[in-house]
């Protein structure tokens, strides 16, 4: 109770303290601070996933901005022959406010993605966007079939469904790519499932169902449960290595994501940064409460 209290807190608190915090999880500021962390994962054999901070903006001129930034951090980051993909919101580009223009902006950037022959990851947000979202993931889809992936939340209980909707743009040639997480929006109980248990259990409906239909899953979690599950099913379908990868969050259960890299698995690391990194943070802490007393305790330690 009482760490709920201090992360329900912390959003009001001064920056430079939350920064204690912050700075576990987040690359930096700059494009230069998330090459630095990126090119360490790599040196561990880990990829990465770039991801520029910031979403729900309130003008379009906003949006054009964002593109632009995001078309520069693709060819800085090709550049550096980072091992890594990108991943977007899309209320970043303007989706609330214009769907079409937010695909507009989004196309460019995928389009210079692919240019590289890289990927672009479609984040899922929350449930007043999962429709535009989904339509948006379609329309990329259909231009660039092999370099655009979206983000499933595995607390929604249409997800499944929706999963099962998207098959008819699924091939065994260009299967579909998800990452599949356990979803971070505070939602409905008529629409989200609450429990820890249920939660998990219908994770595991929806990456067995990823599996069995041949879909590349990114297995998004640092629930050691979860992962353990994961195992098993990787064992009854006998998926080689190159059928799906492990996906976690920079600075989150490195011990755990360290066994699975021994184990032989495919690992991906998200690399936050940007300036907008004081909302991600807050999230991140009402989340994971306990994590608060980090906080507290760094201000009695003196470097």
């Amino acid at each position: 109770m009482f760490n709920k209290l201090i992360a329900g807190m912390l959003p009001y608190m001064p920056k430079k303290l939350v920064w204690l915090f912050s700075k576990r999880y987040i690359a930096g500021v700059t494009i230069e601070d998330a090459i630095r962390v990126s090119k360490d994962l790599n040196s561990q054999g880990i990829k990465v996933t770039i991801d520029l901070l910031g979403e729900f903006i309130t003008d379009l001129k906003q949006a054009e901005e964002n593109r632009e930034i995001y078309l520069q951090i693709i060819d800085r980051v090709q550049a550096e022959k980072i091992d890594g993909n990108y991943s977007v919101k899309p209320t970043f580009f303007g989706l609330l406010i214009d769907p079409e223009t937010c695909y507009q902006n989004l196309r460019q950037v995928v389009a210079k993605a692919a240019g590289y022959n890289n990927f672009i990851r479609v984040d899922m947000e929350d449930s007043p966007c999962t429709d535009l979202e989904l339509d948006l993931f379609r329309k990329l889809k259909k231009e660039f079939p092999q370099n655009v992936g979206l983000v499933f939340q595995a607390y929604l209980k249409r997800t499944l469904n929706d999963i099962k909707n998207l098959e008819d743009i699924h091939s065994p040639e260009i299967p579909l790519n998800f990452r599949l997480c356990k979803g971070i929006y505070v939602e409905p109980a008529e629409i989200a499932f609450k429990k820890y248990e249920e939660i998990n259990e219908n994770y595991l409906k929806d990456l067995e169902y990823m599996f069995s239909k041949g879909m590349y899953p990114g297995i998004a979690t640092h629930d050691k449960p979860l992962v353990e599950g994961a195992y098993q099913l990787i064992n009854k379908y006998k998926l080689p290595t190159s059928a799906y990868e492990f996906q976690m969050l920079y600075g989150v259960t490195p011990d755990l994501r360290k066994s699975i890299v021994e184990k032989g698995h495919v690992m991906r690391v998200y690399v936050p940064f940007g300036k907008q990194w004081f909302g991600y943070s807050t999230r991140r802490l009402k989340e994971n409460p306990k994590m608060a007393m980090l906080i507290i305790k760094a201000l009695f330690i003196r470097k």
